[in-house]
């Protein structure tokens, strides 16, 4: 069991940094017939690449969409921000403790129309993953959400949030500073907003700290994200006290966006460019514009109180239990 995209995808990186190489040789070759013959063995390794990666890409299992929505080059919040949105300002601090830089949020504008943007950000390198706790956010985090939130409310601004987190922050500072309650009171403020919501599970959604900012009248899901109760090492870890049998998990959780939309969790599954968003993020941010701008205009035309009752009764639709019968 491969522990890590890295791992999973080492033959096809190999082969990609063949290819890199062999263009640099190909552009620097003075010779044209010894330049056709370098650009031909290039094509051939992309024609194998290709079909390494159709092949891979086709017969994905559970745990094999886990190591993909965790890859390290795949688009975070920001690098959407960044392609999708102009004129974005970041907003810091909960105004009660402190900042937390798992979450950024803050106005800008969607296509000339002003909107609140909030999503959990990675890190790319070892500074900014621990700067940023791997996109765990504390209470803090939760609580600056709120606040803009409410902001979005008082100016009449749609909220467009981007899920990707393993999950809360489990530590012993967040528990004592209310991680729990600060979560609820997101969701609860969600709950509350009578402008339009639309949430994209982007890479990793993961327990409450995912639901924290996805409650949302629409939620889109990218095609190899992840979304689920818990993140399989630690549901392996509390059934069989073995972190190593998260494949295993995975698999009992159900956590792929297949799994998602049957289960009502979802309302759409965003299809991904060959090989991933990582591979081609200009494709995967065009298509998360395309729902975006249909989900705006969609909640944009309806009346605060039809778009509070809509996301109040999407949620409360999810996990309905029948009885059984007595015969």
């Amino acid at each position: 069991m491969a522990k890590s995209w890295k791992e999973w995808e080492k033959p096809v990186l190999e082969l990609e940094d063949t290819i890199k190489k062999m263009k640099s040789l190909v552009d620097a070759e003075p010779d044209p017939v010894r330049r056709k013959e370098l650009a031909d063995r290039v094509a051939d390794y992309e024609r194998r690449r290709d079909a390494y990666l159709q092949t891979r890409y086709s017969r994905l299992g559970p745990w094999e969409q886990v190591l993909i929505a965790r890859a390290e080059p795949r688009p975070y919040t920001l690098d959407y921000i960044n392609a999708l949105f102009n004129d974005f300002v970041e907003l810091q601090g909960d105004r009660k403790f402190g900042a937390d830089h798992a979450i950024v949020g803050g106005p800008a504008l969607f296509e000339d129309q002003p909107v609140m943007v909030v999503g959990h950000q990675k890190g790319r390198t070892i500074q900014e993953r621990t700067q940023r706790n791997f996109a765990m956010a504390k209470p803090e985090g939760y609580r600056k959400a709120i606040r803009l939130f409410e902001m979005a409310e008082r100016f009449a601004m749609p909220v467009i949030t981007f899920v990707d987190t393993p999950a809360a922050d489990p530590g012993v500072e967040s528990e004592s500073r209310g991680i729990s309650e600060a979560i609820a009171a997101s969701m609860l403020a969600m709950f509350e907003l009578t402008v339009p919501v639309l949430s994209v599970v982007i890479g990793e959604g993961g327990s409450g700290g995912a639901i924290g900012i996805a409650v949302a009248n629409r939620v889109f899901m990218q095609e190899h994200a992840v979304y689920s109760v818990i993140p399989p090492e630690g549901c392996a870890a509390i059934l069989w006290r073995a972190p190593e049998k998260g494949a295993q998990a995975a698999a009992a959780l159900q956590l792929t966006s297949d799994s998602a939309l049957r289960f009502g969790l979802v309302d759409q599954i965003l299809p991904e460019p060959f090989g991933g968003a990582h591979r081609d993020p200009s494709e995967a941010a065009k298509t998360i514009r395309e729902v975006l701008r249909a989900g705006l205009a969609e909640f944009g035309a309806m009346s605060p109180e039809a778009r509070k009752a809509q996301r109040a009764a999407r949620f409360r639709s999810m996990g309905e239990v029948l009885a059984a019968s007595n015969s």
